[in-house]
């Protein structure tokens, strides 16, 4: 597939990649070059307060908090005396 640059050194994506990655308007995408390649990548932009969930030691902990909960693993209270107790405290 050939595109041209345009005015303003815009580009027109194709359709069927727009379809084929089920792109739309206003998503994001990350440019990037490798040699002669230019490369286009779509992303998700996570608010810079969010970014910690996404760091590999929360997911980490993530992964071990499903693993907990799909084994029944996970304790819960019914009052704070109750969670308390539970605590040890």
């Amino acid at each position: 597939m050939l595109t041209e640059i345009r005015t303003r050194s815009q580009i027109t994506i194709p359709a069927d990649i727009i379809k084929k990655l089920n792109l739309k308007q206003g998503d994001t995408l990350d440019i990037d070059v490798d040699g002669e390649k230019i490369i286009l990548r779509p992303v998700i932009a996570i608010p810079k307060e969010q970014s910690y969930f996404w760091s590999s030691e929360w997911q980490k902990e993530e992964k071990q908090v499903q693993a907990d909960i799909k084994n029944n693993k996970i304790n819960s209270a019914q009052t704070k005396d109750d969670l308390f107790k539970d605590l040890g405290l």
